[in-house]
């Protein structure tokens, strides 16, 4: 099957290297956000997968929870970000051609975020790998205002990825030394991946634009996971609510924000897209099919989950769109956005 496909590259796939391993078993994370368990990982495992179902290169990053594992422990973040961001770099080397690689940003440490986004340059990153939120502070939080802009300097690809929400959630409650308390109640029944990454997504792409963070940085280009979570059926919501009620946010047009998709954002088909949840990205957000890319999500999802859903998306695109617009999600979008590089223009095909 995968073989009379268009070769893919995957935008979204994990790497799990051994220290890694052993320091979420250390702490806490040997089943991170009520999963069963961490999954087996290893280049060689990986390269079996591309192989066999035709991905020309695979971009890796570190998934939940992270690379800042414990609240407060900064030498330990420290060493898990440096060492995971270090092993990319070095497999990158080895296998340029299969692997690039999202470098790990271990918010809330602006200071080890700053040191990492410019070791992580010059070691040869194809952009940074970010969590929906670091023990309950929220990306488009001011505390963050220094990294991206950064960032901006730097014309910078950012891949988010969701965790399980968090709080506290504003200051108030951080000045109040509140120590960060998990904010899923249906946890006990489901693994948050199932519901909350998404509806966490929602809460970053809402605070990255009420936050004035998108139009401060109109140079950061960014990857978001699930075609963008639960946010489409909330954007003339939020941008309506935003320009209607007075507050501490950034009024936020609804047009304006669509036209951020079109231009600054990117999305990927992770998780279970068709036949519904694309249709409410293309056709609620505006958001066009150039701007949607392939992932497997390996090795969260298993090899023979990554080839079901790979058969469930090839059977939903070609329902849905052109061969060449098909060679686009595979393969094409990635490949012109993976060469930007500090290009600062993008524009939309």
């Amino acid at each position: 099957m995968a073989s009379q496909m268009p070769y893919k590259i995957d935008v979204h796939s994990h790497f799990l290297p051994p220290a890694y391993q052993k320091a979420c078993h250390e702490n806490g994370h040997s089943k991170p956000d009520g999963m069963p368990a961490l999954p087996d990982w290893s280049p060689e495992q990986h390269l079996s997968l591309m192989d066999n179902l035709n991905i020309r290169k695979s971009i890796l990053s570190i998934s939940s929870p992270g690379t800042h594992l414990v609240p407060n422990d900064e030498a330990l973040a420290a060493k898990v970000t440096r060492d995971s961001n270090a092993y990319a770099a070095a497999l990158k080397k080895q296998h340029p051609t299969r692997f690039g690689y999202f470098a790990s940003l271990p918010i809330p440490n602006i200071a080890l975020c700053l040191e990492e986004i410019a070791t992580s340059a010059t070691e040869g990153c194809d952009g940074y790998v970010f969590l929906t939120n670091g023990h309950g502070h929220y990306l488009g939080d001011s505390l963050f205002d220094p990294i991206f802009d950064e960032l901006n300097k730097r014309h910078a690809l950012v891949f988010i990825h969701p965790t399980t929400p968090t709080c506290p959630c504003s200051p108030e409650a951080q000045a109040r030394g509140e120590q960060p308390v998990k904010a899923a109640p249906l946890a006990g029944k489901y693994p948050n991946p199932m519901l909350e990454f998404f509806f966490d997504t929602a809460r970053v792409v809402a605070n990255l634009f009420m936050s004035g963070t998108i139009k401060r940085c109109p140079d950061v280009r960014f990857i978001l996971p699930h075609l963008g979570g639960a946010f489409p059926p909330l954007l003339s919501r939020f941008t309506g609510f935003s320009t209607l009620v007075p507050g501490p946010w950034d009024a936020t047009a609804e047009e304006e924000t669509r036209e951020a998709f079109r231009k600054q954002i990117w999305f990927d088909l992770a998780g279970f897209p068709f036949p519904g949840q694309i249709r409410g990205l293309m056709d609620g957000a505006g958001v066009p099919h150039s701007r949607i890319m392939y992932l497997s999500d390996f090795p969260f999802t298993k090899p023979p989950g990554v080839e079901m859903l790979l058969g469930k998306m090839d059977e939903g695109v070609r329902g849905m769109f052109s061969e060449e617009e098909i060679e686009d999600l595979y393969h094409r979008t990635a490949e012109a956005l993976l060469s930007m590089g500090d290009k600062p223009d993008v524009q939309e095909k």
